[in-house]
């Protein structure tokens, strides 16, 4: 699933406390990166190809467009639990600061590091003392004292001797070079697929007969045009129904579905929860 974050280059950070039950967002990848902190909670991480346990204290760097999934173990899942996951979320559009990052030499150990996130890094429990605290102060800054203390995270994940590269690589050069091809025709669907996309819309944007066109998408993404489109509905619909001041009808507007019923179908059929079964067990 291809998350839409609410990102922009007027407002390239967001960084928020998280606190749920369990986790339960799908398989999904999204071009920012993300760094996740784990206060509190225990399960395994699927990051790319590997998958490995995680627990408290444990603080992960997903790379741009890195696919990844949290599952919480299964006693977060029994009825009456009292167990929670806790913890901090830091997300920051893929062109952050660019030209400084990949221009300045002052700059080259956060070059390095986020290169190296391209397959995850994995930041154990208790290696540093100063990351939990300023993880535990960005959400609460604003403004350039929010910038600074950002900054000085990314200074001392990149001085961590200790961290680990989670995933390997698995794109050949030739699957990079079609990913870069795709990328004009994804990102135009990232900035329309709340209406209707037709096919002979995209394919010409690719130059290319829908027939061939259908061909060379599902190659690159793994997927049909149609199902990618209702893969970032519901991706976008699971965003908006952690907002509790918004309608289950209107999230089903918003994301594009013409009926509330196709919305409910094909929401419960990729995720397994109606949704309002989701924002119950997400709120």
């Amino acid at each position: 699933m291809n998350e839409r974050l609410s990102i922009s280059s007027t407002s390239p950070l967001r960084a928020r406390f998280y606190d749920y039950k369990h986790f339960s967002y799908p398989w999904h990848f999204h071009s920012e990166y993300e760094i996740m902190y784990v206060r509190e909670g225990t399960g395994t991480r699927f990051v790319g190809n590997s998958f490995d346990k995680f627990s408290a204290g444990d603080i992960i760097l997903f790379g741009s467009n890195l696919p990844h999934y949290m599952k919480s173990d299964e006693q977060y899942h029994t009825g009456g639990s009292p167990l929670r996951v806790r913890g901090t979320i830091i997300q920051f559009e893929r062109e952050f600061m660019y030209y400084s990052i990949s221009h300045y030499p002052h700059l080259a150990k956060a070059r390095n590091l986020l290169e190296e996130s391209a397959n995850g890094l994995f930041f154990p429990a208790g290696c540093s003392r100063t990351m939990p605290q300023l993880l535990d102060e960005i959400p609460r800054q604003t403004g350039i004292d929010q910038f600074i203390s950002f900054l000085r995270l990314l200074r001392e994940m990149s001085s961590v001797r200790s961290r680990q590269v989670i995933s390997a690589p698995a794109r050949s050069g030739n699957a990079r070079y079609e990913s870069s091809r795709i990328d004009k025709i994804t990102s135009y669907i990232n900035k329309n697929y709340t209406r209707c996309i037709e096919l002979e819309e995209v394919s010409s944007l690719a130059a290319m007969n829908p027939s061939a066109f259908c061909r060379f998408f599902k190659r690159a993404t793994g997927k049909s045009l149609k199902q990618y489109i209702s893969d970032m509905r519901i991706g976008y619909a699971c965003k908006l129904l952690l907002m509790d001041d918004i309608s289950i009808s209107q999230v089903s507007a918003q994301c594009g579905f013409d009926t509330i019923s196709h919305f409910n179908k094909t929401f419960k059929r990729n995720i397994g929860h109606a949704p309002s079964q989701y924002r119950k067990i997400m709120l």
